[in-house]
């Protein structure tokens, strides 16, 4: 009995976390910003990274946009496109933060894709901008407590073709950190699945200020 419990829970591990698919196979894209005050205290300072410095103003930042399966996740898939340059990874640290955030990204989830480099990180701007972050959470002056779903009700209010079932507040170390958007293939917005549609459980995380 035990063996077939390990053996089952290997198997759910290697659907959740399969590597090496075929590019393009997915179902549908998961648009990933992170709270860029809470990346900061949690990984980023101890890092000195430049994002984290005062007055950058970087406040809901592209962590990545990812293809997904109904359950589970593609990554690190087979592709003939080329990586991207310096250049284009680069380009992308006005909203990533970094352009190793885009290089990472690149090779974990744009290869899933099935677009270029140039393309994938065209459409991951457009999907990007195309959601109003609120702007209500860029004004605070001090560390508040607050629960997901009112973070997620701003969203939803700013964004009135989102429906809360496409959308997910996740949290780290009791702080808030990320908003996940979930859009169909040809960025539409649709119900997020699996693990992708658990929300923060937490009571009252914390939401540190913009530096």
């Amino acid at each position: 009995m035990k063996i077939r419990i390990i053996l089952a829970l290997m198997l759910a591990a290697g659907l959740a976390r399969a590597e090496g698919e075929r590019a393009g196979d997915f179902d549908y894209y998961v648009l990933a910003l992170s709270w860029t005050p809470t990346w900061c205290a949690l990984e980023g300072d101890s890092r000195d990274s430049p994002q984290c410095d005062a007055d950058t103003g970087y406040g809901w930042t592209l962590h990545g946009l990812w293809p997904q399966y109904d359950e589970g996740w593609p990554s690190y898939c087979r592709t003939s496109e080329r990586d991207p340059s310096r250049r284009e990874t680069g380009a992308m640290a006005d909203i990533m933060g970094s352009g190793g955030l885009a290089w990472h990204q690149w090779k974990k989830h744009g290869r899933c894709s099935g677009l270029s480099s140039e393309d994938y990180f065209a459409a991951s701007r457009e999907a990007y901008d195309a959601v109003k972050r609120p702007e209500v959470l860029r004004q605070l002056d001090d560390p508040i407590r607050v629960k997901p779903s009112v973070i997620e009700a701003a969203f939803l209010k700013d964004n009135t073709d989102l429906g809360a079932d496409g959308l997910t507040v996740t949290c780290k170390a009791n702080r808030i950190q990320e908003v996940r958007i979930c859009l169909t293939p040809d960025f539409e917005p649709r119900a997020c699945t699996g693990s992708v549609a658990r929300d923060c459980t937490q009571s009252s995380p914390l939401l540190d200020p913009l530096r």
